[in-house]
Parts: structure tokens; C-alpha cells; sequence
């Protein structure tokens, strides 16, 4: 049987998953309504977090698809993806054109010479314009460096959700075949004559995990036969080679994963018993083959510490507390998610640091869950040194806003060391594209839905690392924080809110050196959030009066992550996200300012 290995790339939310879904539903792989997306977290936030496989028959070909996340935090999925397939389909939203991330995988595909395929997703939308926005994905290609043959991309026109696709958008359509006959028509078979008979060659490009077959790898087999029981070597890019047996081997199909006694060339499949294999080894059979070139992965741009919970409410709510069983869920995290690092200082201090803020959230939200309780310091900037120049990773930013709000962005973005460096108006939306340090980023999410009153869609993208940008005066609020421990009373809250935003409602239990707010003059301010209202038989207008609370600012992990100061703490347990002062004792944060 032919195979074709394809993956689908695209900006977060335009559409991938749900398309992917849909050609499994109509090959037959999986029954309708069954989703690629199958973490609980993926399902809540309706995005891709970890690159997946599935396998669809049409036509006695067998195509493995690769669906791949779209947010930038993810990147070094994609780019790991793109090495072990023969083409890719750029799915791209009919309305929206091409995004951040678009621009981020395709210049990585053209750059490894793969012939991407263009569906243009959506094309049921209202504003949807599929003519416009096949010319931007055009004038990308040409302004990545696109040979004349990349250029020369076939399109094909798409409603995912509704399963239809077309080669011209006044085709009568009911399903995606046209989509799969273009995938026959313009990819690769994945082998060619004479790959089978050579010694087998694979390379891993994706990690997992099962807890009774231990460490697995996702590869692509280049060349060769590969069979269960197998004595392989398995070769560094540097030359440095070992030993090692394959025990099992999966070969997908549909959503899951049959076993299998033997793999051949151009198949992408699961390989176990190898403990210590990581991406971009090379395994083979033959002692003397040369290793397949390196693949790099993404260094990370943000650090965080990680530290066991002292607070006074330290283990009420977790079953993993300990710095052991900590450290044991990092190594374990460490196994298959390749974008992140940790290094271990100190007995209950770790250094953990990722691509970004949501990727690091996502790790702990996945660990809170899990049962874990624990505590990190507010996100920093990982800066490098080179040729005695400070150097920190810069963002582009692309903001979509109707017109009147782009005076308060490009205010707030030029304070923080943001430079615009395109502006384009279409009808009564604005697009702003920036360039900027990754720190001034940091904490103005929340702000920019304020700005822009729910209606602006801001997409980023690490650039590189450039010079130092300078002094960033980030926060601009003060924290409130508690004096005493006790429930706090709705009548305290109702007099603390006209000073700020309050982070708790009344009911919730406090402790000193909690901050259950911000200020929104700036300072700090120690408060009573316990007190309760002075009883007595004399009646005045101003003791009735009625107590209207508005609703708090809950802190989730990411808000929590935003908002914190250099001196705080996020607490973090399987209930609760608390923000607390580093010193809790109003004494003790006086001396230590000393």
C-alpha cells in the first residue's frame, strides 16, 4: 500500500483540528463527533496543545496526518512535525488572511523545501473573502522566499466544520473529496523504489509515555524494514552511537494505534524499548550509516521558579506537596514535552522555563489537576550575552481592532518599548502589526481586553533574541493586602472596592500577607479584609444603607501569572489560585526592604 505523510499547519483557530476531524469522519477512521482534540484542557480551551497522529485509507493509499498546535508557545511541535513529512496543508481563515503564526510554520516548511497545499478554511463566514486573502497568502509566499514551484500552490476551498471542500468556489460540493484527490495528486509517495531494500533508518520526532512500556518515541522510517525484536544502533547527530532493542511497534490507524511485527519505509510509527532515545537520534540497523541530520528545537524565553507551598494554608487541598514529589513530576514532564527545561539549584526551588507564559500555564494547570500544590514566582525575561551585548527575546505582535480603540494600543504598546512597524486599515478594522521585547508582553493581555472592550484579537510570535530594550515600567497598580487571618466579610469588601480591584469575594478565608486586590493609585496598602460592621440600636441613614459588592476579578493561573509583583507568590492548588506577599509579615516586608 502507497503512503503519504502530510501535516496540517495553520494560525491558532483557524481550523485545522476541526478539518482533520472531519476526514477521518468521512474516511471511515472515526465516527462523527469524535475529536483529535482529546486532553481535557485541549477541549475547554478549544486549542491543540500537543502534536498528534492519525492515519485515514483513500483509494488504497494510506495517508498519516500530523495535527499540529497553531499557538506560538507550541512552536517547537511544528517545527519537529515538518521534518518527518513529504507536504503540508496551510489551512488559512478566508476572513481573517494570514496570521502570526502562519507566517512562523510556512517559513519553516519553504525553508526545508516542502510544497505546501493552501486551504482556505471558513469560507461560509459572513466577511469571509476568500479572493483577498488567497492574495495575502500569495504575497507571503513570495515575501518568505518561496521558489517559483512553492508558489505555484494548489488551493482548495473549504467549510471544515460542515465537511465540504471545492477547487473553485462555484463547485456543487457535499464532501472533502476533492481535498483528498488533490493530497494524491501533489504529494509524494512516501518511498521510493529500492528504499525498502536498504538497512532500516529511523528518526524520532515527537516523545512519549506509558507507564508500562516506559519512554516512546514517534518516528518517521526513512529506509528499510523494521521488525519487533530488532537489535538497533542508535546514533547522535555528533556520531556517538549505542545499542538497544526494539520491543514493541505501533503503526497508526484512525484516531488509535495498532501493534505491529514489522514497519516499512516512508511509514510513521511508535517504537518502545529504547529508555533513552530523544528526538532527532537516529536508529538504524546498520552500524556503519551516517546519522540523518540534527533537528533544533526552540530555546525557551521565559523562566519561572517553582517552589513548594509554605503558605499558612500549605496542604489543606493537595495529595503532592513535597519537593520530591515535585521534582519527580518535572523529570517525568521532562520525558515528552522537549520545549521545556528545568534546573534544579536548590532542595525546594526548581528553574523552570518554556516558550511563553501560556506554555508554562498549561503545565501547571495540568500538574494542579493532577493533585499537585505548589507555588511560582512572577515570569522573567531569560537574557543572553553576546560579544558583551545584553540580548533579549523580541515578539511581533499583531493586533486586529476596530479604528476607534488603536490610539490606546499603540499608547500603551509604545510605553512598553513596543516600535509599529505597519499599519493596515480594511473597512472599520485596523491591523497593527509591532515588534518589541517579550517582558513588555508580559502582563498586557488582560489590559488589552479592556482596551479594546472584548473586541480585539492579539496574536504574538517570538522573532529571535535582540539588543536590551531598556527600563519597562510594567506595573502600574499597588497591591491590597491582608493584615489578619479570617472569612472576609462582604461589609470590609464593599468599603475596600472603591480603592481597586478586589481579587476575592466574601466567605473566602484569608491569611496575613495575602493580597486580596490591587490598588489602583499604585500603592501599597494593608487592609482588613475581616471587619465587620459596627452594631448598634441607633438608626441613621448611613448605617442602613444597602451594600452593592461588584463581582471579583477571580485570578485563574494565566490572570494570577499577569498581575503578580517581583515580591509575590502565586499559589497554586488542586482548588485554589492565591496570590500571596514572598514575606507575609507586615514587620518582616518592612526590614527586608531595609
Amino acid at each position: 500500500m502507497e503512503i503519504r505523510n502530510i501535516a496540517i499547519i495553520a494560525h491558532v483557530d483557524h481550523g485545522k483540528t476541526t478539518l482533520t476531524d472531519a476526514l477521518l469522519t468521512q474516511t471511515g477512521a472515526a465516527e462523527a463527533g469524535v475529536s483529535m482534540d482529546s486532553n481535557a484542557l485541549e477541549r475547554e480551551r478549544g486549542i491543540t496543545i500537543y502534536s498528534k497522529n492519525a492515519a485515514v485509507i483513500y483509494k488504497d493509499t494510506k495517508i498519516n496526518i500530523v495535527d499540529t498546535p497553531g499557538h506560538s508557545d507550541f512552536g517547537s511541535e511544528v517545527e519537529r512535525v515538518l521534518r518527518s513529512i513529504d507536504s503540508v496543508l496551510l489551512v488559512v481563515d478566508a476572513q481573517e488572511g494570514p496570521m502570526p503564526q502562519t507566517r512562523f510554520v510556512l517559513k519553516k516548511s519553504l525553508e526545508l523545501g516542502i510544497k505546501p497545499i493552501v486551504v482556505l478554511n471558513k469560507i461560509d463566514k459572513p466577511a469571509a473573502d476568500p479572493a483577498r486573502a488567497e492574495e495575502q497568502v500569495l504575497e507571503l509566499f513570495l515575501e518568505l522566499g518561496a521558489s517559483d514551484e512553492q508558489a505555484n500552490f494548489p488551493v482548495v476551498y473549504a467549510i471544515g466544520r460542515q465537511g465540504i471542500a471545492k477547487l473553485k468556489l462555484t463547485d456543487e460540493s457535499s464532501d472533502l473529496t476533492p481535498l483528498l484527490d488533490v493530497i494524491l495528486k501533489h504529494v509524494q509517495p512516501a518511498s521510493k523504489p529500492g528504499d525498502e531494500e536498504k538497512p532500516a533508518k529511523l528518526q524520532p520526532f515527537n516523545l512519549g509515555y506509558d507507564n508500562f512500556l516506559g519512554r516512546l518515541a514517534i518516528a518517521r522510517v526513512y529506509e528499510g524494514v523494521l521488525k519487533t525484536g530488532d537489535a538497533v544502533f542508535v546514533k547522535k547527530p555528533d556520531g556517538e552511537t549505542r545499542t538497544g532493542k526494539i520491543t514493541k511497534m505501533f503503526t497508526f490507524m484512525g484516531l488509535g494505534k495498532t501493534e505491529a511485527t514489522e514497519v516499512r519505509a516512508g511509514d510513521i510509527v511508535m517504537i518502545a524499548g529504547l529508555p533513552d532515545i530523544f528526538i532527532g537520534e537516529t536508529v538504524t540497523t546498520d552500524k556503519d550509516a551516517a546519522p540523518l541530520p540534527a533537528i533544533d528545537i526552540d530555546e525557551p524565553t521565559i523562566t519561572v521558579n517553582f517552589l513548594v507551598n509554605n503558605s499558612p494554608f500549605a496542604g489543606r487541598e493537595g495529595k503532592f506537596v513535597t519537593s520530591r514529589q515535585i521534582r519527580d513530576r518535572l523529570v517525568r514532564e521532562l520525558e515528552i514535552n522537549v520545549g521545556l527545561k528545568v534546573d534544579f539549584p536548590s532542595g525546594d526551588l526548581f528553574k523552570v522555563s518554556g516558550r511563553g507564559e501560556l506554555h508554562i500555564a498549561i503545565l501547571i494547570e495540568n500538574m494542579r489537576r493532577e493533585g499537585y500544590e505548589l507555588q511560582v514566582s512572577q515570569p522573567q525575561v531569560i537574557f543572553h550575552e553576546e560579544g558583551g551585548h545584553k540580548l533579549e527575546p523580541f515578539e511581533e505582535v499583531i493586533v486586529d481592532t476596530p479604528q476607534e480603540y488603536q490610539g490606546a494600543i499603540i499608547e500603551r504598546l509604545g510605553t512598553r518599548k513596543f516600535v509599529m512597524t505597519d499599519l493596515k486599515v480594511h473597512e472599520n478594522q485596523v491591523r497593527l502589526i509591532f515588534e518589541g521585547p517579550t517582558r513588555g508582553l508580559l502582563g498586557y493581555r488582560s489590559q488589552f481586553v479592556l482596551d479594546t472592550k472584548g473586541e480585539g484579537i492579539l496574536s504574538s510570535r517570538v522573532i529571535g533574541f535582540k539588543p536590551y530594550a531598556g527600563e519597562i515600567k510594567r506595573r502600574q497598580v499597588g497591591s491590597m493586602i491582608a493584615m489578619t487571618a479570617g472569612k472576609a466579610l462582604g461589609f470590609a469588601l464593599w468599603n475596600l472596592q472603591e480603592r481597586g480591584v478586589i481579587y476575592i469575594g466574601p466567605g473566602v478565608e484569608v491569611y496575613e500577607g495575602m493580597v486580596i486586590g490591587n490598588t489602583s493609585k499604585g500603592e501599597e496598602m494593608t487592609v482588613n479584609p475581616t471587619k465587620g460592621k459596627q452594631l448598634t440600636n441607633m438608626r441613621s441613614k448611613s448605617s442602613d444603607e444597602a451594600i452593592n459588592l461588584v463581582p471579583p476579578f477571580e485570578l485563574s493561573i494565566e490572570r494570577g501569572l499577569e498581575v503578580m509583583a517581583e515580591d509575590e507568590y502565586l499559589e497554586i492548588t488542586p482548588t485554589s489560585v492565591r496570590l500571596r506577599k514572598q514575606v507575609l509579615g507586615d514587620v518582616d516586608r518592612t526590614k527586608s526592604r531595609r
